[in-house]
C-alpha cells in the first residue's frame, strides 16, 4: 500500500470505534483494522449492559452494533486483517498483516484484552447465560440469587464483595487453602455472612441447559466431588491483554499491558495505546471509549509536530 494514513487504529472494540468516530470528526485520514468478523470486542459477549450511561439494559451485541454504525456513518473505513507486527522507517510506520502492509504516521493500539477462561465443560455454552467475566457489568442481574466466584486474587475477592451486597449467597471457589488477595480485602470478605468459601476446590463443569443451574466442584486434596446449585458463575482468574504482536515495540508491564497513561502515549513516539490493552485502574466500556477520544487528541498533537 503506497498511501500513508494519518493514523491507523488496530482493534474495533469500544476504544477503537470511539477513536474512529473522533478521528473522522477531526478530518484525519484513517482506517480501522479488525481481526474479527464483527466489531465490539468483549462487549459482544455481554448479555446485558446496565452501566453505560443513557442506555440501561442494552444488550452487548446491540451496543456494539450502535458503536459500529456510528463509526460507519461518519465514513470510517474498516479493514479485516490480523496484525503481525509494526516497523518504522524515517517516521513512517508500516503495519504488517498476513494479507498486506499498511503505512501510517501514527498508530492507535486498541486490540483489547481477553478474559482467561476456565476451559471446563459448559463454560463456553453458557457464556452470557449465567457465566460472566465481569461482576460490575452483570452483577445487578443476580440480585437475591446465588452465585459462585471462581478465583482467589484481588479481582475475585473484590467481585465477591461486590456481589454479596445484592446476592442471597456467594460461593468463592479457590484451588488453594488461602487467598492471594490483599489482606484488607480478605478481612472484608470474611466478615460477610452470605459468603461461603470452597477451599481447595476447582470447577470440573458448569451445569445447565438454557441457563446456569449448578457448578460441579472437585476437591483437590480429598478427591471429593460436590454439586453447588447456583444461578450464575463469575470467572475471575485473570485477564490477558492482546498485546503479543507489540511487545518489544513499546514498553509493557509484567502482565503484558502496554504502559500508557490517560494521554495514551506509549514509550514509542507516534504509537498510542487505548482501551483494555493499556495499564489502567478500571477496564470498562466507558473507560475504553474515553481512551479512544484521548488517543485521537494525542495523535493530533503528534501530527502537528511532524
Amino acid at each position: 500500500m503506497n498511501q500513508v494514513y494519518d493514523v491507523i487504529v488496530v482493534g474495533s472494540g469500544p476504544a477503537g470505534l470511539s477513536a474512529a468516530i473522533y478521528g473522522q470528526r477531526a478530518g484525519l485520514s484513517m482506517i480501522v483494522m479488525e481481526a474479527s468478523y464483527v466489531s465490539g470486542g468483549q462487549v459482544q459477549n455481554t448479555y446485558e449492559v446496565d452501566n453505560y450511561p443513557g442506555l440501561p439494559g442494552v444488550s452487548g451485541m446491540e451496543l456494539a452494533e450502535k458503536f459500529r454504525a456510528h463509526a460507519e456513518n461518519m465514513g470510517t473505513e474498516f479493514v479485516r486483517a490480523e496484525v503481525t507486527g509494526i516497523t518504522e522507517d524515517e517516521g513512517v510506520k508500516t503495519i504488517h498483516t498476513k494479507d498486506g502492509n499498511y503505512r501510517t504516521k501514527a498508530v492507535i493500539l486498541a486490540p483489547g484484552a481477553t478474559h482467561r477462561m476456565l476451559g471446563v465443560p459448559g463454560e463456553a455454552k453458557l457464556a452470557g447465560m449465567g457465566v460472566s467475566y465481569c461482576a460490575t457489568c452483570d452483577g445487578a442481574f443476580f440480585r437475591n440469587k446465588t452465585v459462585a466466584v471462581i478465583g482467589g486474587g484481588d479481582v475475585a475477592v473484590e467481585d465477591a464483595i461486590f456481589l454479596a451486597r445484592g446476592c442471597k449467597k456467594v460461593y468463592v471457589v479457590h484451588r488453594r487453602d488461602q487467598l492471594r488477595a490483599a489482606g484488607i480485602l480478605q478481612k472484608r470478605l470474611m466478615e460477610l455472612d452470605n459468603v461461603v468459601m470452597k477451599w481447595d476446590s476447582v470447577v470440573d463443569e458448569i451445569v445447565g441447559e438454557e441457563q446456569v443451574e449448578a457448578v460441579k466442584l472437585h476437591h483437590v486434596k480429598t478427591g471429593r466431588e460436590e454439586m453447588c446449585e447456583v444461578d450464575g458463575v463469575f470467572v475471575a482468574v485473570g485477564i490477558q491483554p492482546n498485546s503479543e504482536a507489540f511487545r518489544g515495540l513499546v514498553d509493557a508491564d509484567e502482565a503484558g499491558y502496554l504502559i500508557a497513561g490517560e494521554d495514551t502515549k506509549t514509550s514509542h513516539a507516534g504509537i498510542f495505546a487505548a482501551g483494555d490493552v493499556r495499564t489502567k485502574m478500571l477496564r470498562q466500556i466507558i473507560t475504553a471509549t474515553a481512551d479512544g477520544a484521548n488517543a485521537i487528541t494525542a495523535v493530533q498533537e503528534y501530527l502537528l509536530k511532524l
